[in-house]
């Protein structure tokens, strides 16, 4: 194996990733896992140079934590763990701090305990140096953003969604980003802000900057739109606004129609118990008729 062979190995992980912007991880699961398991293959058979071995690991550290995300994406929480501790053992042999920091963000996600998920979020920012790039600075603060939004705790919250933004803003045109990280914009961030302040039950903060955001946000993104809208439609809901909130899950119900992910159905699911109190409202009745209800 050498260096350039490794190079163009995660050209084609990069390339590979293009296919969660469209698809859910009920399709994309056994795609990334194979990439991933055929890196650990190379990596247990072929003799290199130990340059090109950090590489290698930095590389299946990486293809892990994508094929952890598809297993959570497809219902597979435990297959997703043990990827995510996979991608943790290989960043620390390889010295990739910044797919560490990743591999315990994700961990965080899918957390089920709130008060684990803000210490776990916090251990990924703990691998922040120097060094680390500003597009991956952004996205562990704002993974954790989200990790203290859960846990009920308003002025971490805004801490670390502060302290993305400014991490977006240090960014030098040019500087170099991982591709796992190039997603992370101000879109991006707008969206993780609106959801945090719906979790804390913020609506007058969390709706304007919800809308704006979806509103640039493209659709055939599908999965991922429909899930964000799902948190607008429960911020309206904390608002009062139940015709809003139902004209919101009825665009939500649309866009997830096909996508293999098991995410928007289970985001989308209180929602609409919630709109359940709400029946007589014709807006809602229909919803409520359309999804089953």
């Amino acid at each position: 194996m050498t260096t350039e062979y490794v190079t163009q190995l995660r050209a084609r992980t990069a390339r590979l990733r293009r296919l969660d912007d469209l698809l859910g991880g009920g399709d994309t699961y056994r795609v990334y896992l194979s990439e991933f398991q055929a890196t650990k293959s190379l990596l247990r058979t072929i003799s290199t140079t130990d340059e090109t071995r950090r590489l290698a690991l930095s590389l299946l550290a990486e293809q892990a934590q994508q094929a952890g995300w598809a297993a959570f994406d497809g219902g597979h929480p435990a297959e997703a763990s043990n990827l995510y501790e996979e991608s943790m053992a290989a960043a620390r042999e390889a010295g990739d701090s910044s797919l560490l920091g990743n591999a315990f963000a994700f961990l965080a996600y899918q957390t089920a305990d709130r008060a684990q998920a803000a210490e776990i979020a916090a251990r990924s920012c703990a691998t922040i140096n120097g060094g680390t790039p500003a597009g991956v600075r952004a996205l562990l603060h704002e993974r954790m953003a989200w990790a203290c939004a859960v846990a009920g705790q308003p002025a971490k919250t805004e801490h670390a969604l502060e302290a993305a933004r400014t991490a977006l803003a240090d960014q030098q045109d040019g500087e170099d980003q991982p591709d796992w990280a190039a997603w992370v914009d101000e879109t991006e961030l707008d969206i993780m802000t609106g959801r945090c302040w719906t979790e804390l039950r913020r609506p007058l903060r969390a709706v304007p900057v919800l809308t704006r955001a979806l509103d640039r946000y493209d659709d055939s993104h599908a999965r991922d739109k429909s899930l964000y809208l799902s948190w607008l439609a429960d911020a309206y809901l904390t608002a009062g606004e139940v015709e809003a909130a139902a004209t919101v899950t009825n665009r939500a119900l649309d866009l997830s129609i096909g996508v293999a992910s098991v995410r928007p159905r289970q985001r989308l699911a209180p929602v609409l118990a919630q709109l359940g109190q709400h029946r007589n409202v014709p807006a809602v009745r229909g919803v409520l008729e359309r999804a089953g209800v």
